[in-house]
Parts: structure tokens; C-alpha cells; sequence
């Protein structure tokens, strides 16, 4: 499959990009000239803080879906185990730090404001906070790497939304950070944790052939999958958000092979994993389940596990209940020696790549200088016309890409 770069040569859709800056509201894939953006808009997921906090969150989360308080118990006690406490708002403060750190060190004066989906604090007050600063052109940067609905056009559907209640869709603009699945300082925190690991399991006499490295990322429906990515683009069945894991998951066992690390005729078998499924069962989602192939793997000669949550920035909520929890207990069930590697929270190397991609969308790099790992990328700065459609909810209006 060739570079998406490519796209840039072809014709340039005509279609306005709702919200957008001047150099990003033509449609064309990449931004057209450089931007002085006013600050960086942060925007996570958010989490519960506290017990009293568990139940109102997972109603905002599911909100529209009518899903009873009893039923949204069921899922509460992952949250309640840990004090009703999600890690991923501490997270998200350490994240900003960090990058309004690497931002001072570069000498770069632009502010960050952080924003939630689903608890405080919420983007609508944070885009309010900002415009009241005077700042309104903002760059949205998404803690999520991969292409799909829940993972890039529901951002986009936030930003959207936020601008339309706040009534500043007139005066603030929102442009978003490229996906960043193959940037090299998202991937290289993985090749650095999967190597260690590999060490470690090597060192305790287990030969490389008998370890399997498994990549884990969310699973989402199938129908959502096939959908993920640019529609003119075919990424097969899994769409681009399987197409980008598996891309990085085969980049990082390379590299690895290529750094010495594992041996030419002892490569560790891999594949990319799903966990965290939550629709009905009558509704397909992708699929190897991470248990279900952790419980296989003795049939297959394994004796050790190396579970890499691929898919995820920081260790939150489904990282240490649906693998330090279940993962864990399903490979001790199986015989099986089990590591879980690290995320890339704020590992030097991702807070530097992140401000890599602020940079290189202010100053409008050319698809063809910036830097990717993977043929896919570089990926979009302007997202496509009918990227990752949701079908059950159909096209909301969205900022940062081509109306559908």
C-alpha cells in the first residue's frame, strides 16, 4: 500500500472544513501554509475521581444509549476496585506539564488547555476558558493515536460540539494534530518497553521461539472498522484502525530483529490482540479477544506472554483492570510467565514527538519532510470526507476534516 502522502497530488476537494484556520479550511489533505495557533487544546476521555463520581460518568459516557444505573453497575465495580478513581485525568495533567515543559525549553510561548469528553473538565468550558483568554485559534491534539470513530471523529465531534453550545463557532477556530499511530516518538516508548521485555524473558532461560508478543488495542465493531479511514482508501476488513496496528506492531518486532535484540531464527510469534469489548453479542466486534488467545497460547508451545497495550497512551482505566487484572490472571491460568510493557505516558521520547507535531503543523511541513515509520503515514491533517462514520449514529457535525 503506498503512502497516503500520495493523496496530496491528486485533486483537492472543494468542500469547506467546518471551524477550520485559513490554512487548513479548503479541504486539502495537508495544511497550506504555516499558523499561528493561540494555544493547544488538549482533549481526553476523562475519568471518575472519586466514588460518588463512578455512576454519573458512565451515564455521560453511555448518554443516549438509556442503559439503566443497574446495568452501568456491572461495569462501575472495574472503576470502584481502584477507589473509583481513573488514573487517566492524572494522566492528562501530567501529559500537559510535560509538554508545556518541552514547549518552554523550545522556546515556544503557546499555552495548553486540557479538556474532557465525559467529566470535568469538560471541553465546552475549556474552549469558554480560552476564548474569554483571547485565544481562538486553537490546535487540537486527541490522546489517541489511531484512526476510527471513537478514536478520531468523536474528537472531532467534540470540538464541533463544544464551538455550536458555547456559541463561539463564529470566533474559534479548531484545527487537530495528525494522527500520530507510526510518529516515531509514539512508537518508540514500544520498541524500547517489548525489547526489555524480550531481555528479561531471555535471561530467565526462556527460549525467544516460546514467547509470544501479543499487541493489544481496543476492540471496536466491526462495522465501525471497516469504516475507519478515508473511504477512497481499501485497508481490508479491519480498515485503517486495524491496518495502522498491525503496521506499528510489524515496524516494532523489525526493529527490534534489525537492533540485535532478537535473533534472525528465533523470532517470537506476534499479532495483534483486542480487548474491552462492550456491545451486545448479537454485534460483531474485532476480534482475537486478548484471554481468549492468551488461553490458547499452551496448546501452540508457548511458555511466556508479553502483553503491549499498543493501542493506548497511558495506563487508564482499561489498561489496569482489562490487562493488569484479567490479562494477568488469564496467562497464570494458562502456565504462562506473563509481562505487561509499558505505555508512553510521558516517556521523553513521546512528549518530544508530540511537540515534534505541533511544530510541524504550525509551520506547515510538507507531507513528503515529515517524519513516519510505517508506509501508511504520514496521516491527514485535514481528515477526509466521510472518515469514520459511525452508521448507528450517523455524520454529527465535526471540526478538522472534509464535510461528508
Amino acid at each position: 500500500m503506498s503512502s497516503l502522502s500520495s493523496e496530496a497530488n491528486q485533486d483537492e476537494p472543494t468542500d469547506v472544513v467546518p471551524f477550520a484556520t485559513e490554512a487548513s479550511a479548503s479541504g486539502a489533505p495537508y495544511a497550506q501554509a504555516p499558523t499561528a495557533y493561540d494555544a493547544i487544546l488538549l482533549a481526553g476521555f476523562g475519568g471518575p475521581e472519586g466514588q460518588e463520581d463512578v455512576i454519573p460518568f458512565l451515564r455521560n459516557v453511555t448518554r443516549g444509549r438509556g442503559i439503566p444505573d443497574e446495568r452501568l453497575e456491572e461495569v462501575a465495580h472495574h472503576y470502584r476496585h481502584f477507589g473509583g478513581v481513573s488514573p487517566i485525568n492524572e494522566h492528562n495533567r501530567q501529559l500537559r506539564q510535560a509538554i508545556e515543559d518541552e514547549l518552554t525549553r523550545r522556546g515556544i510561548d503557546v499555552p495548553i488547555y486540557w479538556g474532557n469528553r465525559n467529566w470535568a473538565p469538560y471541553l465546552e468550558d475549556t474552549v469558554k476558558e480560552a476564548a474569554a483568554a483571547g485565544h481562538t485559534r486553537l490546535l487540537g491534539l486527541a490522546t489517541s493515536a489511531y484512526s476510527s470513530y471513537s478514536s478520531c471523529r468523536q474528537y472531532r465531534e467534540d470540538f464541533a460540539r463544544a464551538l455550536v453550545s458555547t456559541d463561539l463557532a463564529s470566533t474559534v477556530r479548531i484545527d487537530k494534530i495528525r494522527q500520530f499511530f507510526d510518529a516515531p516518538g509514539f512508537v518508540e516508548p514500544f520498541v524500547e518497553s517489548v525489547g526489555q521485555a524480550l531481555q528479561q524473558l531471555t535471561e530467565e532461560g526462556i527460549p525467544a521461539g516460546s514467547i509470544r508478543v501479543l499487541f493489544s488495542t481496543h476492540s471496536i465493531p466491526t462495522d465501525d472498522a471497516r469504516r475507519s479511514g478515508p473511504r477512497d482508501q481499501d485497508f481490508g476488513p479491519g480498515g485503517a484502525y486495524a491496518a495502522q496496528h498491525e503496521a506499528v506492531a510489524e515496524h516494532i518486532m523489525q526493529r527490534l530483529q534489525s537492533d540485535g535484540l532478537i535473533s534472525d531464527g528465533a523470532l517470537p510469534g506476534w499479532e495483534v490482540v483486542y480487548q474491552s469489548r462492550s456491545g451486545p453479542a448479537s454485534q460483531p466486534w474485532l476480534e482475537p479477544d486478548v484471554c481468549d488467545r492468551i488461553s490458547q497460547l499452551p496448546q501452540e508451545s508457548a511458555q511466556a506472554v508479553v502483553i503491549v497495550p499498543l493501542g493506548f497512551l497511558s495506563d487508564h482505566m482499561e489498561v489496569m483492570w482489562d490487562l493488569d487484572e484479567e490479562a494477568m490472571e488469564a496467562a497464570e491460568e494458562a502456565g504462562l510467565r506473563a509481562i505487561r510493557t509499558a505505555t508512553p505516558g510521558v516517556h521523553p521520547a513521546f512528549v518530544r514527538g508530540v511537540v515534534d507535531l505541533i511544530q510541524e503543523r504550525m509551520d506547515a511541513v510538507a507531507p513528503e519532510k515529515r517524519e513516519h515509520l510505517t508506509a501508511l503515514g504520514p496521516w491527514f491533517d485535514v481528515c477526509r470526507p466521510g472518515c469514520c462514520e459511525n452508521i448507528r449514529a450517523g455524520f454529527k457535525p465535526a471540526a478538522a476534516g472534509v464535510r461528508p
